[in-house]
């Protein structure tokens, strides 16, 4: 180890920011974080996940587009539910 490390050339932050996330600070209400952690107790997730899976598919962000294939595989089930 060193006596003395050279930080003047430092940056605060994430070492290796996370693709695709911004940080941020954001004040909830406590029912809210509350009611969170208690989820991420029950499922095993971060709380802060779940408030963001809440929020994605609260804008309809979760949502995949629809593919070709897709459409296909529906249509075929649909046929076939049809024709009984």
């Amino acid at each position: 180890m060193k006596k003395v490390y050279d930080f003047s050339k430092g940056r605060r932050g994430a070492v290796i920011p996370a693709a695709g996330k911004t940080r941020i600070t954001i004040y909830l209400d406590e029912v809210i974080v509350r009611y969170f952690k208690a989820q991420s107790e029950k499922t095993g997730k971060g709380y802060q996940t779940l408030i963001n899976e809440a929020l994605a598919a609260h804008i309809g962000a979760d949502e995949k587009p629809l593919t070709a294939s897709a459409v296909r595989r529906i249509l075929r089930e649909e046929i076939e539910a049809a024709r009984r």
